[in-house]
């Protein structure tokens, strides 16, 4: 492992106890009730689908139908590309974290990958299964594109039945990627913040994008102000206890990015109910 690994391993880590610690602030902040009109145009976005990755995978069918099928609103999944460049629902550039195999995604064609795994849906079966259904946050990962137009050309074709922000949106950690799609207009796009909350959020004005997305702790109550003066719309995660969803659907929260969407989901239809 070389210097460089080492210091990003740490990074997350630490990245990961901060945000745990947040989240256990704001479950026990009790909020006030919810304007029935915000419970009502908020959306639960299940992470990679209902999953644990021992029964149920990520990123695959079977996690999806368990968000679907609890009335969760929408999924947000990752697409990679194969080698044949076949767009494919997948977070990681290898096998190795979710199935325990060191196979790159961009080193084996289609054919090859399902043969090797077949619970890897391609980008096509998940589209044709919820497009319509659900709301799609499709997430493009930072990837050398071989061939950008034949690519774009691909998605386009794909997404061709679907409206743009009203069945789908792109989203991405690095919104240069955006450059590789042309077919949508700029509303259906939305940067995701991590730490770069000010750079992305200014980006997200400047290019009139559909809004921003991100943790919820760095998403502050003016950044909100400012998109939703502007008549864009916000996502936050993730979203863990009944006082976090209350607090986010208080703040106007059009998205919510949870990995426990069934829970959340079931707490929002409570709510809705008085």
């Amino acid at each position: 492992m070389d210097d460089w690994t080492q210091k990003m391993d740490v990074l997350i880590w630490f990245e990961k106890r901060l945000l745990q610690s947040i989240d256990l602030f704001y479950a026990k902040w009790p909020q006030p009730p919810s304007h029935k009109d915000r419970l009502k145009h908020c959306t639960i976005i299940s992470h990679r689908g209902e999953h644990d990755n021992k029964d149920i995978f990520e990123n695959t069918l079977s996690a999806f139908d368990q968000a679907r099928d609890a009335g969760v609103g929408g999924i947000e999944f990752d697409i990679r590309w194969t080698k044949d460049l076949h767009p494919v629902v997948f977070h990681d550039t290898n096998l190795q974290r979710v199935f325990g195999s060191e196979l790159e995604l961009n080193k084996a064609t289609l054919d090859e990958l399902k043969t090797h795994c077949g619970l890897i849906p391609s980008l096509e079966e998940v589209i044709q299964k919820y497009g319509k259904k659900l709301h799609l946050m499709v997430e493009i990962k930072k990837e050398v594109y071989p061939d950008s137009s034949y690519q774009n050309m691909v998605l386009k074709d794909l997404f061709h039945g679907l409206s743009p922000q009203k069945d789908f949106h792109f989203i991405s950690l690095h919104p240069e990627m955006f450059q590789a799609i042309d077919f949508v207009p700029t509303s259906a796009f939305l940067p995701t913040a991590r730490f770069n909350i000010k750079t992305l959020s200014e980006l997200a004005l400047n290019k009139n994008y559909g809004g921003i997305a991100g943790h919820y702790f760095i998403l502050t109550n003016r950044i909100l102000r400012k998109h939703h003066m502007n008549g864009q719309s916000i996502g936050t995660g993730y979203i863990c206890s009944k006082n976090s969803l209350i607090r986010e659907l208080n703040r106007g929260v059009k998205w919510i990015f949870s990995n426990n969407a069934v829970e959340l989901q079931g707490t929002l239809n409570s709510l809705l109910k008085y």
